[in-house]
């Protein structure tokens, strides 16, 4: 069946300026347009146009997707299967959550006692899923399945005082990184807190600790624009700041530094 850009726009339920903008950033092109100039689409546009509600709908951003459906080796089959794995996720994610409500609604009314563990089950899971739909593909590949399930079994096992103690200390991080940062010194005083204090936050998560590690996870800060803009949003040099303070504070510099920056 063909459809006139109207037409898909209510049958999907989003506006023509919408797929107007998908048109103009290459994100989903019309089969053809006719002379007087109107988009059509067809079946292949609409099952394509799925897939990118359904991942919208998981909050990637659309650069994201299309990277993801703009592969070469781009198979409707496979992405479906992964969307389905990733909502399955979400709904055992609120499902966990809608039970911590009602079993606390219980416990506001004495019917039953929870303990502070429960309290925070669905908050570990939620932060779970959102570490692995942000950063899981890019630490995966870099530190393996059973690294990752490691590091996510640990958050799941926190008491309720070292969680959110670690929450604090991400923000204290940040914060932390931003006094550093206005210091212009990677090896100065105020850097080695900062070392020392993502040293702490990644040992809550990881199993062992080398400075081998540390040094690699504070390249990827850099190198993954994602995990860049959380602690770089606009770009000022704070990742690469902490990559240094990091590398410094290792004693790592030399080992990983690539060579040719080595010489400037």
């Amino acid at each position: 069946m063909v459809y006139t850009i109207q037409a898909l726009s209510q049958l999907a339920g989003i506006s023509t300026r919408t797929l107007r903008y998908y048109d103009e950033i290459g994100l989903l092109k019309p089969a053809y347009t006719t002379e007087a100039g109107y988009r059509m689409y067809e079946e292949t546009q609409v099952n394509l146009l799925q897939e990118i509600l359904f991942f919208r709908s998981l909050d990637f951003s659309l650069q994201k997707i299309s990277q993801l459906i703009g592969h070469s080796n781009h198979n409707r089959l496979n992405i479906l299967c992964e969307q389905r794995r990733l909502l399955l996720e979400r709904k055992k994610t609120l499902d966990q959550m809608i039970e911590t409500i009602e079993q606390t609604i219980q416990d506001e009314k004495g019917e039953i006692k929870m303990t502070d563990a429960q309290k925070f089950v669905a908050l570990k899971e939620r932060q779970i899923q959102e570490n692995e739909k942000k950063y899981g593909k890019e630490l995966r590949d870099k530190y393996g399945n059973d690294v990752m399930d490691a590091a996510n079994e640990r958050l799941k096992q926190m008491d309720e005082t070292i969680f959110q103690s670690t929450k604090r200390l991400e923000k204290e991080i940040l914060h932390q990184l931003e006094k550093a940062f206005q210091t212009g010194d990677p090896s100065g005083e105020e850097a080695k807190i900062l070392a020392q204090m993502h040293k702490i936050w990644i040992c809550r998560y990881w199993d062992t600790y080398t400075k081998k590690a540390h040094a690699g996870l504070a390249q990827t800060y850099v190198d993954d624009i994602r995990m860049k803009k959380y602690y770089d949003p606009d770009d000022r040099g704070l990742a690469k700041f902490l990559r240094d303070a990091i590398w410094i504070d290792t004693g790592m510099e030399e080992k990983v530094l690539p060579f040719d920056e080595k010489k400037k």
